[in-house]
C-alpha cells in the first residue's frame, strides 16, 4: 500500500525530487503550490507526511517555512539534501534573441543573478521552478522563458536554452519532511527547537549557554519575528543529539527554564549533503 506524501510545488520540482530521495518506495505524491498548502494537507487522517524546503546554501532561509513550522503541531522526521540545478527553459521554438520575460520562484532569480545580469530580461516571480515551467508550456509563447529543473525541462517538453545557470556550482537545498508525531530512535541525531526569552540584556545567551555546559555541537540559529510584539524574535536552533541522551534531556529542560515560550520542533536522522 502506498504512502501518501504532500509536497511543496508541481511535478519536476526540487521539492518532488526530494521526495523521491526520501521516500523511494511505493509512495503517492500530492502536491500544492503554497507553504501552508502542505500543511493543511497534513490535517487529513490519509496524509501523514510532507515535505518542504527549509533553506538553500546559496540564499539562505526559507522564512516562511520556519513561520509555520511555528504555527503547526506537527514533526519535522527527517531531512534531505538535494543539488540544485537552474536551467533556463523555453518553448520548442524559442531562442535566447526571442526571450522578453523570464518566471520562476525568487530564489531561483537570486541563485541565479549573475547570468541574468547579463540579460535585460523582465523578471516575474512564480510559485516555484517547476510551476513556472508548465506556465511556459501551456503559454507557447516565444518571448518567455522558466528558470527550472532538467526533469521539468522533460515533463513539460521544453528545450533548454541554457544550462547551468545558477553561479554557485554546490547550490543545494535543504528539505524537511513532516509529520504528525514526534518520532525518536538510535537513529536520530539531530535536534530541531524554537524558543523566546525576556527582551532583557544576556537572555539570549543565559539559554544558549547550555549547549557549551553541555558540551552540545550547534549546528545553526535563525531568528524570526515574534508578530503583533516589536522587536521580539523567535529564535530557531539545530544541534546535535538525541533526546534518549540524559545530558539532552538536561540540557532542554535547562534551556526551558531561562525561555518564555519553548517549543520542540523535532528530533530526526541528519540527511547526506
Amino acid at each position: 500500500m502506498s504512502i501518501n506524501v504532500a509536497y511543496y510545488g508541481v511535478p519536476g520540482s526540487f521539492s518532488e525530487q526530494a521526495l523521491l530521495d526520501y521516500f523511494p518506495n511505493d509512495v503517492h505524491a500530492i502536491n500544492n503550490e503554497k507553504f501552508e498548502g502542505v500543511f493543511k494537507l497534513l490535517e487529513d487522517e490519509s496524509i501523514p507526511y510532507g515535505v518542504v524546503p527549509i533553506e538553500n546554501s546559496s540564499t539562505g532561509a526559507v522564512n516562511a517555512i520556519y513561520d509555520l513550522l511555528n504555527k503547526y503541531p506537527y514533526h519535522i522526521v527527517g531531512e534531505v539534501y538535494v543539488k540544485v540545478e537552474h536551467h533556463l527553459l523555453g518553448s520548442k521554438k524559442a531562442t535566447l534573441d526571442t526571450i522578453k520575460k523570464v518566471y520562476s520562484h525568487p530564489q531561483a532569480f537570486e541563485q541565479s543573478k549573475p547570468y541574468l545580469d547579463q540579460h535585460g530580461w523582465e523578471l516575474v516571480p512564480y510559485y516555484s521552478t517547476a510551476s513556472s515551467a508548465e506556465y511556459v508550456k501551456q503559454a507557447d509563447d516565444l518571448s518567455i522563458a522558466s528558470i527550472s529543473s532538467q526533469k521539468a525541462a522533460q515533463i513539460y517538453d521544453l528545450n533548454i536554452l541554457a544550462n547551468h545557470i545558477n553561479y554557485n556550482t554546490t547550490n543545494t537545498t535543504r528539505f524537511i519532511v513532516l509529520g504528525k508525531n514526534l518520532k525518536v530512535n538510535s537513529s536520530c541525531d539531530k535536534i530541531s527547537v524554537v524558543f523566546t526569552t525576556e527582551h532583557k540584556a544576556g537572555a539570549l545567551y543565559s539559554a544558549l549557554k547550555y549547549f557549551s555546559d553541555f558540551d552540545i555541537n550547534m549546528l545553526k540559529i535563525e531568528s524570526r519575528p515574534v508578530v503583533h510584539t516589536p522587536w521580539q524574535y523567535y529564535f530557531y536552533i539545530d544541534f546535535e543529539g538525541n533526546l534518549n541522551n540524559p545530558s539532552i534531556k538536561k540540557a532542554i529542560d535547562s534551556m526551558k527554564t531561562d525561555c518564555m515560550y519553548f517549543k520542540l520542533l523535532g528530533n530526526y536522522k541528519s540527511g547526506v549533503n
